[in-house]
Formats: C-alpha cells, sequence, structure tokens
C-alpha cells in the first residue's frame, strides 16, 4: 500500500511517496505560497493560485501511484494567514486533497524525527530547519530533545524584509544580525543552559550548500544513497563570500545551486554565520531528511 506525505511549505511544496519497503516517488516544486504577503500575514490570490497548481501536480501522482493514505500539512504561512480556511478550502476543492496546519511544536518535533534518521547525534547538537516562513531550532543529545522551538523569521520574511535590491546592501547585514540577537534570545538562553558543539542543518539552504561543495571538491553530486554528510567550517567560510556578495546571476552560475533556492539563501547564509560565531559552534553536519521525513509515520 502506498502512503503519502505533501509538506507544504512557505516556498517550496514537497511530495514523498513511499510504501513499507522504498519511496517510489519524490518532487520538490516551488510554489512561493508566501510570497508577498508572508509578513502581512496572508496568502494572496497568486499564492493561492500557485498553490493549487503545484498540488493538482502531486494530485496526478498519487493517483498514478494509487496513493491510499496521505498526510498533507501546511506550516508557517499557512499558520499565520487570516485567510487560511479560504486558502484550504481551495486546495480541497480544486485539488482535492486535504490539508491540515501543523503548529510550530510539532514541526519541530518532526524535523527532530526525520534529522535523527540521517545524522547520528553523538553529542550535544542543535538543529536548524530554514524554512520560507519560519526557522525550527531543536536542542538534543544522543537520547532525547532537550529543547525545541520554532521562529516566524524565515528566508522569505527576511527577503522581504532586508533584500530590497541585489545583490544584498551591506548595511543590511548588520541589520539583521540584529534582529537575529534580539528575536533568538530565547534560543540564546537555551544554548547557553546545554552548550551545543554541533550544528546540524536540514532543508532547502543546506542541501544546496552540500550540493556546491560535492560539485566543487569531488565533480558529482552526493550520493543518492546517503542522508547524511560532515561539512567543513572552512568550506562555509567560502561559500558565505560567493553567496552573500554576487548577485542572483553569479549566484546561478554556480555548480549546484538551484532557481528555488537562489534569493533565501543569501539571508540564509546570514542567519547561519550568525548561529555559528554567535554561539561558538565548532562542527557542521548537514541532513537531507527533515520534516517530510519525520512524519512519514503519520500518514492516515
Amino acid at each position: 500500500m502506498n502512503k503519502a506525505i505533501i509538506d507544504l511549505g512557505t516556498n517550496t511544496f514537497h511530495v514523498l511517496i513511499f510504501n513499507e519497503k522504498e519511496v517510489v516517488y519524490k518532487q520538490s516544486t516551488a510554489a512561493k505560497l508566501g510570497m508577498g504577503g508572508i509578513n502581512q500575514g496572508l496568502i494572496t490570490e497568486e499564492g493561492i493560485e500557485r498553490g493549487v497548481k503545484v498540488l493538482q501536480q502531486f494530485r496526478e501522482k498519487l493517483d498514478q501511484f494509487q496513493v491510499e493514505k496521505i498526510f498533507a500539512f501546511g506550516t508557517s504561512a499557512l499558520r499565520v494567514a487570516k485567510n487560511q480556511a479560504q486558502v484550504l478550502q481551495a486546495f480541497e476543492d480544486r485539488a482535492g486533497i486535504k490539508v491540515s496546519v501543523i503548529d510550530g511544536e510539532e514541526e519541530a518535533q518532526l524535523i527532530y524525527e526525520g534529522v535523527r534518521k540521517a545524522v547520528p547525534i553523538e553529542k550535544v547538537s542543535l538543529i536548524v530547519d530554514i524554512g520560507g516562513g519560519s526557522v525550527e531550532f531543536i536542542l538534543c543529545n544522543p537520547d532525547k530533545i532537550l529543547w525545541k522551538q520554532s521562529f516566524e523569521i524565515g528566508g522569505q520574511r527576511l527577503v522581504e524584509k532586508y533584500m530590497k535590491k541585489d545583490p544584498l546592501p551591506m548595511q543590511e547585514i548588520p541589520r539583521m544580525q540584529s534582529y537575529f540577537r534580539e528575536a533568538l534570545l530565547p534560543l540564546t538562553n537555551a544554548i547557553h543552559q546545554y552548550s551545543p558543539e554541533v550544528l546540524i542543518g536540514s532543508s532547502g539552504s543546506f542541501d544546496t550548500l552540500n550540493d556546491m561543495y560535492f560539485l566543487r571538491t569531488k565533480g558529482t553530486w552526493p550520493p543518492q544513497d546517503q542522508a547524511g554528510f560532515d561539512y567543513p567550517l572552512s568550506e562555509f567560510q567560502s561559500a558565505y563570500e560567493q553567496l552573500v556578495f554576487q548577485d542572483r546571476e553569479k549566484r546561478m552560475a554556480i555548480p549546484g545551486m538551484r532557481e528555488l533556492r537562489v534569493d533565501m539563501i543569501v539571508v540564509a547564509m546570514v542567519l547561519i554565520r550568525f548561529l555559528i560565531e554567535e554561539y561558538k559552534i565548532s562542527e557542521v553536519k548537514i541532513s537531507n531528511y527533515a520534516l517530510k521525513e519525520g512524519a512519514m509515520n503519520y500518514a492516515q
């Protein structure tokens, strides 16, 4: 029996179709659900149309693979949308997919469940998942979650707030750092309590960094049968210089860059560097598994 997870992110929609033995199909498509309205707490009419179109494509795949159980869920953009009910109704009426909305705590829990399938957690670690609407932080040790919280500071929000020009104006970097210092105060307090040594990054921007690293150093994409990777801090520093200070066209020319990541990765890099420096992180790992893999046990 085939089951499906559909993760309706703020920027990207993901579908994962699987059975007891294997994943039979997966696809990530830019829906840009939150674009143009996320900081006002709205999904625009254009955002609804883009979302419906992607879900209609997913619906064809669900039918093709005769999926019997589906867990479809929305995250940050839908969590805060004043017109949430209208959007969910449009998705159900026009794509035949009933979508629920999960809260930030549940999202963080599912991300943890996904990441631990990919990366062995051997010491106190900080899991970071940068989405378009929210960023989830999970502090954990080899046995359990120690602390977790979702913050509404995702990439699409940061792009619309700070990246009015491309490349990112230099004066916006200290402004963003000040914003992070204030917005992430609960995380800072938890960091002081648990002192993580390792940052484990999951989802879009981290996947792109890993692709760039493999293509630059080995001339190949990361192995498809591997889901967890070590990522050198020195590599991050050179990637930061490449991504933050160049314009869109030059970023797109970097091997491993994807169209759906090319804008948000700039603000994501500023956030990642802030975390590494502010919290004195000495080791970085990357997980290809995240929210949707963590949700696989919940398809009904």
